[in-house]
């Protein structure tokens, strides 16, 4: 009987990436958010010595909404993530799911070897994975 083989971050990553800059207004990541139908938005590194940043809707909706900001007004960099997690993608699942879970974040980037973003995983993804 053969071993299964391990799967890997490559293999459960969306590869639909959605990036906007830090300084662009969060009324504007909520149009990118709805044109694209997506919950997160990568925030692009300023340069290769900075590090990339991560926006939810839970971010808008509880930074944002909640306390009657305008989002006209709200720079993305004032409410985003950063530092965020990152995995690569010959991880395993396994260890993927161990890292997420113990941080209590649901989702981590996926970056290539020079940190460039390549895709995106959840919690859902790892654990729901085919």
């Amino acid at each position: 009987m053969s071993a299964k083989p391990e799967l890997r971050v490559r293999d459960v990553m969306v590869t639909k990436i959605v990036s906007i800059n830090g300084l662009a207004v969060v009324s504007d990541a909520i149009a990118l958010m709805r044109r694209h139908n997506v919950k997160s938005l990568v925030v692009n590194r300023r340069d290769e010595n900075d590090e990339i940043g991560l926006v939810l809707v839970s971010d808008i909706a509880r930074l944002v909404i909640a306390p009657n900001r305008s989002p006209d007004r709200v720079n993305v960099y004032e409410i985003m993530s950063k530092p965020v997690w990152t995995v690569p993608p010959d991880m395993q699942v396994r260890y993927a799911v161990r890292l997420l879970v113990r941080f209590e974040v649901s989702r981590a980037v996926v970056v290539d070897h020079d940190r460039n973003p390549i895709g995106m995983v959840t919690l859902r993804d790892l654990t729901l994975r085919e």
